[in-house]
């Protein structure tokens, strides 16, 4: 039996044209020459270097990288959460000069109001933005059906499960229609079992809505089995390291994970996250509390 995996770059036809159907859309956002340094008393450290990439309508765009590279704060400056110390960010070539309902946060930390009900969370951001309290209900409702919880709008947070509670996030934030869904490691507390499940939901959500993601993880299965793209970043400071088509077709389930494609692309990336080599693991003195002799095998 041939246990090697194909070329990562490797594509059926299929693919390749559906990379050209997404090359041919508008570029929704345009990320160039950015970086971020952080002042400091004794040294400025240099956070992000150069970053530049451009992701087109309706894509899935996954950043990843290993621990310090910068991922989290990357994807504030595109929310406007944070300044850049250079470059520049382009919403449809109009400059990112701040927050805006254009660009929708899911943070992984949920950010739901413990006080409001399911509903009450979905309906604040169009209240926010004037709508009359009848139609921000009904629109509220729409998009608690679409995340599948049309059953618990009545339920606090407390009341839900953490997977539950992350499909409100999603919802509350599509609400306000933004061209762009930034979300910032979204499923990372949460258990496999869950996560899984998510990561099915978020894929279908982003099948029925006319939405551009830019996700950030620290999970490769997870990057290869969402994303369009994958951009990595390499860190201290955080650079463009490499821009990964993802050879696999979409819609996707979890037969995919097992396809020599998904392998290809999985190995790629634990090639480039942790180099052959690589000597920065940590290393310090521990106290030994096992019998000398007594070594575990």
């Amino acid at each position: 039996m041939d246990w090697s995996l194909p070329d990562y770059k490797s594509q059926t036809s299929e693919v390749r044209a559906r990379f050209e159907a997404l090359k041919a859309r508008p570029v929704m956002l345009d990320v160039q020459g950015l970086g971020k340094v952080f002042p400091s008393r004794k040294k400025s450290e240099t956070v992000l270097k150069d970053i530049g990439f451009q992701v087109h309508r309706r894509e899935f765009l996954s950043i990843i990288g290993p621990s310090g590279c910068g991922k989290s704060t990357l994807i504030r400056i595109v929310a406007g959460l944070e300044q850049a110390s250079s470059g520049t960010v382009k919403l449809e070539n109009t400059p990112v000069e701040g927050p805006g309902p254009d660009r929708g946060m899911v943070f992984q930390n949920y950010s739901l109001f413990p006080w409001q009900t399911v509903l009450g969370n979905v309906r604040f951001p169009l209240i926010l933005q004037g709508h009359g309290a009848s139609i921000a209900e009904a629109e509220a409702r729409t998009w608690i059906d679409i995340v599948g919880l049309a059953d618990y709008e009545e339920y606090y947070p407390s009341q839900l499960s953490g997977g539950m509670r992350q499909r409100v996030a999603i919802a509350r934030a599509l609400a306000a229609k933004p061209k762009v869904l930034l979300m910032d490691e979204p499923f990372g507390a949460l258990d496999a079992q869950t996560r899984s499940k998510m990561q099915a939901y978020l894929l279908e959500i982003w099948r029925k809505v006319d939405v551009t993601v830019l996700f950030i993880t620290h999970d490769l299965d997870e990057a290869v089995f969402l994303s369009d793209r994958i951009l990595v970043l390499k860190a201290h400071p955080g650079e463009v390291q490499e821009l990964i088509e993802v050879p696999l077709p979409q819609p996707r389930n979890s037969a995919h994970t097992l396809t020599p494609e998904f392998l290809a692309v999985r190995r790629r990336l634990d090639e480039l996250i942790h180099p052959q080599g690589d000597d920065d693991a940590e290393k310090f003195e521990m106290l030994r509390l096992a019998p000398a002799g007594d070594e575990v095998l």
